[in-house]
């Protein structure tokens, strides 16, 4: 086997690779040899065909996998030797297209290898941590919104008119063709108006009702309901006012507490301020995180493969593209160019992702079994009733799995790295550390 240099410029690559008629010979005959104690054939015992008769049988079928073992085992001992690592994907094709069996095997090999990653001192990182505590006005603020969320309904002075987003309690029949229906009638039923839960078109008939009033509603069920012998019909509703109420805010008490799943409001309190902190935290870590990335980009400089660039480059461009067009949901649109600021981008991602992949190797940080499971597992809660579903897709799809545990790499590198880095925090108010994440996502 030899392999011949034909280029070296920069970070490319490309070798000529040449496996002999004898080395592709010499494997296919050790496959076979391979095989020969399970093959059985006519006329002979299992195990006891001759050689000859096997190779002229099954020579031809073995030749293509011994043809790319030998050149997959060509240019993993290349790599080995070489030291070097493909960006991406080698380009390799044969280029004796003529050939014929008794010929060796000639192929070409091209590829950009990574560049070496200069070293780090992750002591020289100075960072600040911005640190926010939820005080009595956050604390009181997100009560308010608990509250509200746990409306409660208060009777309307006598007299007045129910208005959108108010409760109407009532007693109703609906009929169809004169005929009351089994599941039309209710008696008591708290209905609010604007939410819906009701045939379209029911609820606005019911706004400007007052207690004490007799409402006749015509409705038509719509074609896909789900009673068969309902769909598409219309029906009258007579319904009877017993109260009109508006909505309050509950109140904040032991009882709003009970409702969230505390014990009484002081717990309820505290349960606040560790999750507002926990957010204060995940923000603060987001503003910090952005300028590890951006100290460590000005700390290094190497050569970037071309491809990776474009490739990233060519991402960039086609997420923004969709993002400023949302009505576009395949990929059925015109071809997108990357301009010089996604190339630039593309740049600092690029070098970025080797730097911290080399980073992460040197420390060596990995993904465990828990924190992939514990990932799925949270994705999943986006699919309700498809949990099972999804998390079998994702252990099938090995390019989802690697989507999954970059970021989580990521992370763990950062934190690797903020462990040497000098931190110092900083107390500030929640305004302030709105706005430094409000930076991040103006840049």
């Amino acid at each position: 086997m030899q392999v011949n240099e034909t280029l070296n410029e920069g970070l490319k690559r490309g070798y000529n690779i040449t496996v002999t008629a004898d080395e592709l010979d010499a494997k296919v005959n050790e496959k076979l040899v391979e095989a020969q104690p399970e093959v059985e054939m006519k006329g002979f015992r299992k195990g006891k065909v001759p050689m000859a008769l096997l190779k002229k049988q099954f020579g031809q079928r073995v030749m293509g996998e011994a043809m790319q073992e030998a050149i997959d085992g060509a240019m993993g001992e290349h790599f080995e030797k070489s030291g070097d690592r493909p960006a991406m994907q080698p380009d390799v094709k044969m280029t004796n297209e003529d050939w014929k069996e008794g010929d060796d095997v000639e192929v070409s090999m091209t590829y950009e290898a990574l560049p070496d990653i200069p070293e780090v001192d992750a002591s020289k990182v100075k960072l600040e941590k911005l640190v926010v505590k939820a005080d009595d006005a956050a604390i009181e603020e997100a009560l308010g919104n608990l509250a509200e969320t746990a409306q409660d309904f208060a009777p309307r002075k006598k007299g007045a008119k129910a208005k959108d987003g108010d409760q109407v309690v009532m007693d109703f029949v609906g009929k169809v063709d004169g005929e009351a229906f089994e599941g039309g009638s209710a008696e008591d039923y708290p209905l609010v108006l604007g939410s819906n839960s009701f045939i379209p078109g029911f609820e606005e008939q019911l706004v400007g009702v007052k207690t004490g009033e007799e409402k006749a509603v015509t409705v038509s069920f719509p074609d896909d309901y789900q009673a068969e012998h309902l769909k598409g019909k219309e029906a009258v509703f007579d319904c009877t006012i017993k109260d009109v109420k508006e909505p309050v805010a509950a109140k904040i008490d032991d009882e709003l507490a009970k409702k969230f799943g505390s014990d009484d409001l002081d717990a309820l309190k505290a349960q606040i301020a560790e999750r507002l902190e926990a957010e204060y935290s995940g923000a603060s870590r987001a503003v910090m995180k952005r300028s590890l990335l951006d100290q460590l980009d000005k700390m290094v400089s190497f050569e970037l493969p071309p491809s990776l660039v474009d490739a990233e480059a060519g991402q960039i461009a086609h997420q923004l593209w969709h993002e400023e067009n949302p009505d576009v949901e395949g990929h059925d649109h015109p071809e997108i160019e990357a301009t010089d600021e996604h190339k630039s981008l593309a740049e600092r991602r690029v070098r970025l992702g080797l730097l911290l992949a080399e980073l992460g190797q040197k420390a060596e940080v990995e993904v465990s079994d828990a924190e992939m499971t514990q990932a799925i597992m949270n994705q999943a809660r986006q699919y309700p009733g498809q949990e099972r579903e999804f998390f079998e897709f994702v252990q099938k799809n090995q390019q989802m799995q690697q989507q999954m545990r970059a970021p989580i790499f990521e992370d763990k590198v950062v934190d690797h790295i903020v462990e040497s880095a000098k931190v110092t925090e900083k107390e500030v108010s929640k305004e302030e550390l709105q706005k430094a994440v409000e930076a991040l996502e103006d840049e």
